[in-house]
């Protein structure tokens, strides 16, 4: 029999531990010679990302066992740790950030390169003619920026030989078919690669050598996103050129758009080796659309440059990869966990190949997205996903309205959506809404909807929270009196602003920072390359630096903050939230402060999840006077 409890301490078995510890995720699928392959991060295990196959007799088994940690850290963030090739499979490992080679029939495992771990690589190609990778590589060196080259290595002779540099960074090389030709992207400071990129094709010389190199589309504020050759010598890639990122082509006919579509194929590459398209024949390949309606599959004829949906029942698809007849993709759902899928197209029908490990809970206790958009205060329109209370357990309360949690995704060009996030469950099943943002600035409406937030960060995504919370409470469906704000990285930033910037509407009552900006002048000059120019777009000033810190600002904050932060921040480093936490305390501000010192940007570690998560809800229920239904940790609240 349900019970009516007050919204906020309702009692889950979505807990913190359950949800941390056990919790798996999937990523970098790829499909070679009959073999899926694919990374599976595991918090239980430190947080360490190990690499699995499916073998062809169907059995799926660890490549990587023991203490290899399949990572990258070219740009921090990382992505295309590893390649399958006929030689076996090319992984970075974390640890010393050396190349290694598995076989795959065997299990044993060879060191490739032999340097410090300043010395980083990711994003590989197998160049089958000259028995070579082609690389990324990002070389610290002391009191420099760090140097960014294309770079070959030699599995015989382990020698690594740099093949181009001179552009501050680079991404994708693709080999054609024939090993003629390179394609690679570029771009230099103070672009992102979601800003602007230029398309290179190279030739390639009997030796290796890179010969006359071409620049074939892109430039300053066109972008453009994972090229892939067809056999037949077709380059393929995405380009945003007219507003959204939609496919190309470049032949010896010249260059055109496949398909003009006001929909996204493709999304800001913060780390590499992302696949949203992938090539069924020389005719069709299968892409990702995503539009205000959702994700879907399309199947695209690039002769006739028609598009037949084929799937659209997962809430996302991730890592599209195909063979054998076969297209995968690592699905996300609304009310599961996520899952390694295939199918073929003759027959649609999906097979899931593995599920993510994790929490079991009857889906009756998810709360499903409810995709929403709303006006802003200068007559735009902003984007969210809204998920109410939800426990089977419990009947809602008639005489209030739950308290809310607005969540600001990091980036900021990244993108909230509708896949179940456990993190929003283990608060919405304790009876707590919560209010997703894809505020200005957000990837998957347009170039323009992105471009948006230049120049106004801390102004717009400040502005367009608060909107939400607006609407909300106009409709009824939140108690404005009990809203708290939280956000990770650029998300944090955006926490902390509107706690400062725009603390004057009193909208937000509480804040979670983690790993968030307070000082974007010290950030500019303690951060690393890859970010090192950003902020001059986003902020459009050298005042704004200044003017729109948090740190400079505490003044007008007058709400409680907890901050979480990783000891081993390059990107956010701990001075930034120790700053603030400073400040806040000598202003007699309510404030709590947890340093996990092994943790990067993002927490990894299950044990780590979980202390960070339960120290949130507990802060959020000490500010709310809202008393757990369990029972929690202590957290040291300075000047409660």
């Amino acid at each position: 029999m349900t019970k009516t409890l007050a919204f906020g301490s309702w009692p889950s078995p979505i807990t913190a531990e359950a949800m941390a510890m056990g919790a798996t995720s999937y990523s970098e699928l790829r499909a070679f010679n009959g073999c899926l392959y694919w990374l599976e991060n595991r918090p239980a295990e430190q947080g360490r990302t190990t690499l699995l196959i499916k073998d062809r007799d169907g059995s799926i088994r660890e490549l990587t066992p023991g203490d290899y940690f399949v990572r990258s850290r070219v740009h921090e963030y990382g992505g295309a740790a590893y390649l399958p090739t006929e030689r076996g499979v090319f992984f970075v490992n974390f640890t010393d950030q050396n190349i290694y080679l598995v076989d795959v029939d065997t299990g044993t495992i060879a060191k490739i390169t032999n340097s410090n771990s300043d010395i980083r690589f990711c994003d590989f190609c197998w160049d089958h003619v000259r028995e070579r990778l082609i690389s990324v590589s990002e070389q610290h060196v002391p009191d420099q920026e760090a140097h960014n080259l294309l770079v070959s290595i030699n599995p015989q002779n382990r020698t690594v030989t740099t093949l181009h540099g001179g552009r501050d960074f680079y991404a994708s090389p693709r080999l054609s078919a024939d090993g003629a030709r390179l394609a690679f992207l570029t771009w230099d400071h103070p672009n992102m690669p979601w800003d602007g990129t230029e398309l290179v094709v190279a030739e390639v010389a009997e030796t290796g050598a890179l010969g006359q190199a071409t620049v074939v589309a892109g430039g300053m504020a066109e972008s453009i996103l994972q090229p892939q050759w067809l056999i037949e010598g077709a380059l393929l890639f995405l380009s945003d050129l007219n507003g959204f990122w939609n496919l190309y082509r470049y032949d010896s006919s010249g260059l055109y758009c496949i398909l003009e579509d006001g929909a996204e194929y493709g999304s800001p590459p913060w780390v590499f080796g992302l696949s949203s398209y992938v090539v069924l024949d020389e005719r069709h390949l299968l892409g990702l659309r995503f539009s205000v309606d959702g994700s879907e599959l399309v199947v695209v004829d690039t002769t006739t440059g028609f598009a037949s949906p084929i799937d659209d029942s997962w809430a996302s698809y991730d890592s599209l990869a195909a063979g054998d007849g076969k297209v995968h993709f690592i699905g996300g759902s609304t009310n599961a966990p996520g899952a390694i899928v295939s199918f073929t197209l003759e027959d649609r029908v999906t097979h899931i190949v593995d599920r993510a490990g994790g929490l079991t809970v009857d889906p009756s206790w998810y709360s499903i997205a409810e995709a929403i958009e709303y006006p802003t205060r200068d007559g735009d329109t902003a984007h969210g996903y809204f998920y109410a209370p939800n426990n089977p357990d419990v009947a809602t309360p008639t005489d209030e309205q739950p308290p809310l949690i607005v969540m600001t995704h990091g980036g900021p060009t990244a993108r909230a959506g509708a896949t179940l996030a456990l993190k929003i469950q283990y608060f919405t099943s304790r009876g707590w809404a919560v209010l997703d943002v894809n505020y200005r600035g957000s990837s998957g409406f347009g170039r323009d909807y992105r471009d948006a937030l230049l120049g106004c960060w801390g102004i717009r995504d400040v502005s367009d929270c608060e909107d939400g919370v607006r609407h909300l409470a106009g409709q009824g469906r939140i108690d404005p009196e009990r809203v708290a704000i939280r956000g990770g990285s650029a998300g944090g930033y955006t926490t902390l602003a509107a706690l400062t910037l725009g603390a004057s509407s009193h909208t937000f009552r509480a804040g979670a920072s983690y790993y968030g900006i307070g000082d974007l002048r010290a950030l500019a000059s303690d951060t690393h390359k890859f970010e090192s120019r950003y902020l001059n777009r986003l902020l459009g000033s050298d005042a704004a630096f200044d003017e729109r810190s948090p740190i400079n600002h505490i003044d007008r904050l007058q709400c409680p903050v907890i901050f979480l932060q990783g000891g081993q921040d390059k990107v956010v480093p701990p001075n930034q939230a120790e700053a603030m936490v400073l400040a806040l305390r000598e202003k007699g501000i309510p404030v709590a402060y947890l340093n996990f010192p092994e943790e990067g940007h993002g927490f990894r570690s299950g044990a780590n999840i979980r202390r960070a998560t339960e120290a949130e809800y507990g802060f959020f229920c000490s500010v709310f006077g809202i008393e757990p239904f369990e029972k929690l940790p202590d957290l040291e609240i300075f000047n409660l």
